[in-house]
C-alpha cells in the first residue's frame, strides 16, 4: 500500500493522520501542547512546541500504522490559520512566541488604522476588515515590541509565517520558504484580487516585504523533508489553512455549497466561485483554493467561540468531565426556561466583530442549573451560525442560487445529535454529517495525494463523499423565529454592555 501523510497542525493539539491510496483513515497521533496567556486577551504558542509535536506525532503514526516511511508518497499540511511565527532567517530561532489567531492585543492598533480611514483600502486589497484576528497587525506587534525585531527585520535577517510556513522551514532544514494562497489571504497583507502581496498594505504596517514567504497554489511543490527525519525525504505536495482544507474535504467545489466546522472555533465557507464577492454585511472575502494559478473564492463568516464553550463548561464551570455529557444534560433541560448564552468569551466575530465584547448570560432563574447551562452552550454554535447564513444569504446574490440550501458540517462537535438537529431547526436548513468526519485532514491528504497522482482529481474526490446523517428542521417556524429574536436581543444587550 502506498500512503498519504496528512499533518494537521491546531490551536491546541498537533495531529499526524495516514491515509491509504483509497483516502481510507488509516491510522492517527496526537500531542496537546500548552497553551500561553500573559496577560488579559493574550494568547501565545511557542513555536518549538507546534515544531515538535508535529514532528513527534509523524513519526509516532508511522510506528503506529508498522509502515516504512518509503510507502509515504506526500505530506499535506493543514494548519490554524492567522497565528503568526517571526524567526531568525540564519539561525531558524523564533524572536517571539507564536501569537495565535485568537489573541487581542492588537484591538488598538485596528482601531487607530480604521479610525485614520485606512479600513477600505484594506478591504479591497485583501476582502478582510481590520480585527486583531488577522496576522499582519500581529507581526506589526512583534516588530514595535521586541528590542531590535524592526531594525534586524528591515536588514532582511527576520522572516515571517503562518503556522505552515514554520513547520515547512523546519520539515525542509530551512530550504523552503513558502506558502499557500489560503493561508497567504489570511494574513492582511495579500492582494487576493492580483495574487500577490500588497506593498500598499505591507507599508501601512511597516512590515518589509522581505519577510514574506513565495506564495504557491494550494497543490504543489512546497519542497521535502530532511533526509534524517523520517529516514529518507518525503514531498510537501499539499497546503491548505485549516478552514478551506475543510471545505475541500467536504467536496464543496461548486458555488453555493457551503460548509461549517466546529472546533474551537465555528468557521462557515460558501463557494462562490470565480466572483469575489464584496459583502455588505461585515463578512469576509476569502480565497477558497487555488489550482494552476485560478483563484475560486469564498464567503466566510468566523465565530470565535464555538467548541471552547464547552471546554468552559468543563475547566471553567467545572460542570463536565468531558464534552460527551453536555448532550445528556442538554436533553434534561427545563423547556420552560430559555437561558441564553452570548459566549463573547474573546469579543464576537462575524458578523459583529465588536473585539471588546465579553461574554453574558441572560434568562436565568433560581432553578437554571448544569442542564440549563449545557443547552444554552450548545444552542449558542446554532444561533452564531444563522448569524453568519443570514448575513450571506445576503450577500449572495439570488439568481446564482439560495446560499445555504444545505449545511455540510464537521469538527469535534458534529459527534452530538442533539447539537446538529437544534443547528437544523435554528438555520431551518437541513444539516448534512458525512461519513468521513476528518474532513480537515482529508482535505489536505486529497490535495497531496492527487498532485501525488495517487488520488482523483475534483470531480472523482466528490463523488467519494458520503452522507452519514442528515438532520431534518422540526422546529415550528414562529418558535424558531422567536427563539433566533431572543438571540438577537441578548446579543444587542452584550454590545450595549
Amino acid at each position: 500500500m502506498t500512503y498519504i501523510l496528512a499533518i494537521d497542525q491546531g490551536t491546541t493539539s498537533s495531529r499526524a493522520i495516514l491515509f491509504d491510496e483509497t483516502m481510507k483513515l488509516t491510522a492517527v497521533a496526537q500531542e496537546e501542547f500548552a497553551q500561553h496567556y500573559p496577560a488579559s486577551g493574550w494568547v501565545e504558542h511557542d513555536p518549538r512546541d507546534l515544531w515538535t509535536t508535529t514532528a513527534g506525532t509523524c513519526r509516532q503514526v508511522i510506528e503506529k500504522a508498522g509502515i516504512r516511511p518509503h510507502d509515504i508518497a506526500a505530506i499535506g499540511i493543514t494548519n490554524q490559520r492567522e497565528t503568526v511565527v517571526v524567526w531568525d532567517r540564519e539561525t531558524g530561532e523564533p524572536v517571539h512566541n507564536a501569537i495565535v489567531w485568537q489573541d487581542r492585543r492588537t484591538a488598538d492598533i485596528c482601531s487607530d488604522l480604521r479610525e485614520a480611514g485606512h479600513e477600505p483600502l484594506v478591504t479591497r486589497k485583501t476582502g478582510l476588515i481590520l480585527d486583531p484576528y488577522f496576522s499582519g497587525t500581529k507581526v506589526k506587534w512583534i516588530l514595535d515590541n521586541v528590542e531590535g525585531a524592526r531594525q534586524r527585520a528591515e536588514r532582511g535577517e527576520l522572516l515571517f509565517g503562518t503556522v505552515d510556513t514554520w513547520l515547512i522551514w523546519k520539515l525542509t532544514g530551512g530550504r523552503s520558504h513558502v506558502t499557500d494562497a489560503t493561508n497567504a489571504c489570511r494574513t492582511l497583507m495579500y492582494n487576493i484580487r492580483e495574487g500577490r502581496w500588497s506593498r500598499e498594505v505591507c507599508e501601512l504596517l511597516g512590515v518589509p516585504l522581505s519577510m514574506l514567504p513565495e506564495v504557491r497554489d494550494c497543490a504543489a511543490e512546497f519542497g521535502t523533508t530532511r533526509p534524517d527525519l523520517f529516514g529518507r525525504e518525503i514531498p510537501i505536495l499539499g497546503v491548505a489553512g485549516d478552514q478551506q482544507a475543510a471545505t475541500m474535504g467536504q467536496a464543496c467545489f461548486r458555488p453555493g455549497m457551503f460548509k461549517s466546522t466546529y472546533g474551537t472555533g465555528c468557521f462557515a465557507l460558501l463557494n462562490t466561485g470565480e466572483r469575489l464577492v464584496e459583502s455588505q454585511n461585515r463578512l469576509l472575502g476569502t480565497i477558497a483554493y487555488q489550482f494552476d494559478g485560478k483563484v475560486t473564492y469564498a464567503l466566510e463568516g468566523s465565530i470565535f467561540i464555538a467548541g471552547a464553550v464547552v471546554q468552559w463548561l468543563r475547566d471553567g464551570l467545572k460542570i463536565i468531565r468531558e464534552a460527551g455529557e453536555t448532550q445528556a444534560l442538554a436533553e434534561a433541560a427545563d423547556e420552560g426556561q430559555n437561558v441564553i448564552l452570548v459566549p463573547a468569551f474573546v469579543g464576537l466575530g462575524a458578523p459583529y466583530w465588536r473585539p471588546e465584547c465579553r461574554g453574558a448570560i441572560f434568562g436565568l432563574t433560581r432553578s437554571s442549573g448544569p442542564a440549563e447551562f449545557a443547552r444554552a452552550a450548545l444552542q449558542s454554535v446554532g444561533y452564531q451560525t444563522r448569524d453568519l447564513l443570514e448575513a450571506m444569504r445576503a450577500d449572495w446574490p439570488s439568481e446564482m442560487g439560495d446560499a445555504g440550501d444545505v449545511l455540510r458540517v464537521d469538527g469535534g462537535m458534529t459527534a452530538s445529535d442533539w447539537t446538529l438537529q437544534h443547528l437544523a431547526d435554528i438555520i431551518g436548513a437541513p444539516v448534512d454529517r458525512p461519513e468521513v468526519r476528518e474532513t480537515t485532514a482529508l482535505g489536505a491528504a486529497w490535495l497531496a495525494g492527487m498532485r501525488a497522482g495517487l488520488y482523483p482529481g475534483q470531480e472523482g474526490f466528490a463523488e467519494s463523499w458520503r452522507l452519514e446523517r442528515r438532520f431534518e428542521p422540526q422546529m415550528d417556524e414562529a418558535l424558531r423565529d422567536a427563539r433566533y429574536a431572543a438571540w438577537k436581543s441578548a446579543v444587542q444587550a452584550t454590545m450595549s454592555a
